[in-house]
């Protein structure tokens, strides 16, 4: 695992987590417990911070990255912060945004600055979701601009906890391989 500062900046490490040998983790990045970053992501935190929560899985290829201040940018720059329990499939780009609780971002989805995906939110497949833009609670979100496709089954949403809870084992299984 490649993890590395940004000047005086040092990801910081949860219980429990995995960070593939081919996957890079730069600067002021705090990773909670159980998270996992798979093979070729990159999680950048040098010009503003990353958050990511429990449980929460970055899968292949994904990028994570931030906004710095400047002076076409917001006081502060912004940075990105994913909550608990959150999938992100593979090689999403992920840059500046919030995604909170048991959201799901699809493979090859791009989230832009200041854009926002709420609790249970789903950005399907390659869908771009502009900036500034707010998926609700519960809403599927797809296409290039991304919209509203329609509100997610019950169903749906417990295949979102899944996810969640399924790459924690997956994860376990990886570490145990690694210790022995």
């Amino acid at each position: 695992m490649s993890l590395r500062p940004y000047l005086d900046k040092f990801p910081v490490l949860g219980e429990r987590v995995y960070v593939d040998p081919a996957a890079t983790v730069i600067g002021e990045v705090d990773l909670g417990d159980d998270v996992s970053i798979w093979p070729g992501c990159v999680v950048r935190g040098d010009v503003n911070s990353i958050s990511i929560g429990a449980r929460t899985n970055v899968q292949d290829g994904t990028i994570v990255h931030v906004t710095h201040e400047g002076p076409y940018t917001r006081p502060g720059g912004l940075p990105t912060v994913i909550a608990n329990d959150v999938t992100i499939g593979h090689g999403a780009i992920v840059h500046a945004c919030t995604i909170d609780e048991f959201a799901l971002i699809g493979m090859g989805a791009k989230l832009l600055d200041g854009a926002r995906v709420s609790r249970y939110g789903f950005v399907a497949a390659g869908a771009v979701l502009s900036p500034g833009k707010i998926v609700g609670e519960g809403e599927l979100w797809v296409g290039n601009p991304a919209r509203l496709a329609r509100r997610l089954s019950d169903r749906e949403i417990e295949q979102l906890q899944y996810s969640a809870q399924h790459y924690v084992r997956l994860k376990d299984r990886y570490l145990g391989m690694l210790s022995g």
